[in-house]
């Protein structure tokens, strides 16, 4: 072969060569798998983060470091086509003020606290009563309206992972103890979304975290034809205020039944008027490994999503205060746990700290 039609023949090598290399660097910035960006800055000048999450699948997971937020999950339906299935919103002045469906971490202690205070090994801590005569969520000022900090975690194979930290203070919100809490966010290849919690103390206090997401796996509308399960038998009934009354009763003939399958909205009706909605507390067992919690299943699209946790209960609210536009599945321990001795404990203690996993997979059909 003659200089002349080698020459053609490697230039024509050389610029496949290039343009290989150059859709093979677009490639990988399409799938590099966590990056990291400037979200907003609060009142008192702290950076907001926004983490970026991808999966081999293409689902993406967009998480806040104000107050843990998980701001953004895309998940494919039945035809493969993605969107978000987290209630959400577009700027940190709207999750800062007036927003009510952030999908936040909650702590120090999600859920109620009867009377606003405790007692624990003899000393009485007087909380911020911000429901009612009750506290509820951490305080005015709890875990999801701080400001986390953004760290580093190994980065496994198959996953990419986030982990946000925070200290919360001796006395925050009347809680005892400096406590460092901290949660890890995982979307794996095999579609699920893993959070990891984990919480030390110089002092003895009480904990139970839990993430508020509002999910609404349409992408929008009511959520009162999406068919649920929860995987209990029994729950902790209330009273006016919905402090738990400290009774365990059973599930079975009440309209909170969901040991079959059952669209949301066929019995919600009889919880009025005491009730515009679900919000109970279903018991799961208080075994410390992984079990089932809950499927959810939408009609319109096909997605399911299925929770399995290590928490021995999980909260069940229809969103009562947004219409109906979502429904939560908070794994968490018992309301107002400090109180009632027979109730998995949520004291944390020195050399003892807290760790707890929440799994939602998800697929469609």
């Amino acid at each position: 072969m003659n200089r002349a039609v080698k020459t053609p023949l490697l230039r024509r090598a050389v610029t496949l060569l290039a343009a290989s290399f150059f859709l093979g660097s677009i490639q990988a910035q399409t799938l590099r798998r966590v990056e990291q960006a400037d979200f907003g800055t609060t009142p008192d000048g702290s950076v907001v983060k926004v983490v970026s999450l991808r999966n081999s699948k293409g689902m993406t997971a967009r998480i806040l470091s104000y107050g843990a937020i998980i701001q953004e999950l895309q998940a494919p339906d039945r035809d493969g086509h993605f969107t978000n299935i987290v209630l959400t919103t577009d700027s940190l002045e709207k999750y800062q003020h007036g927003f009510g469906g952030a999908a936040a971490v909650i702590g120090r202690v999600a859920n109620r606290i009867g009377g606003a205070q405790f007692e624990l090994d003899g000393t009485v801590h007087k909380l911020s009563a911000n429901s009612g005569k009750n506290s509820i969520h951490g305080g005015p000022k709890g875990f999801a309206q701080a400001v986390w900090t953004v760290g580093e975690v190994p980065q496994r194979k198959n996953e990419s992972s986030v982990k946000l930290t925070y200290l919360s203070r001796d006395g925050e919100e009347g809680y005892p103890g400096n406590l460092k809490t901290s949660v890890i966010y995982t979307l794996t290849d095999a579609n699920e979304f893993r959070i990891d919690y984990e919480a030390e103390t110089d002092r003895a206090t009480i904990v139970n975290l839990t993430n508020h997401a509002y999910w609404n796996l349409a992408g929008g509308g009511s959520c009162m034809d999406d068919i649920l399960w929860i995987a209990s038998e029994k729950y902790t009934p209330t009273d006016a205020e919905l402090i738990p009354t400290g009774e365990i009763l059973p599930l079975k003939g009440t309209p909170m039944d969901f040991g079959q399958p059952t669209r949301i909205g066929d019995r919600i009706e009889q919880l009025k008027p005491r009730m515009n909605g679900y919000d109970h507390n279903y018991i799961l067992g208080n075994g410390k490994g992984m079990k089932m919690a809950a499927r959810l299943t939408d009609p319109r699209s096909g997605r399911i999503m299925e929770v399995r946790t290590t928490e021995p209960a999980v909260q069940l609210y229809t969103a009562n205060h947004l219409g109906y536009t979502a429904v939560c599945l908070e794994t968490q321990h018992y309301p107002d746990a400090i109180h009632h001795a027979d109730f998995p404990s949520i004291v944390v203690r020195p050399g003892k700290p807290l760790k707890e996993t929440t799994l939602f997979t998800f697929r469609a059909k």
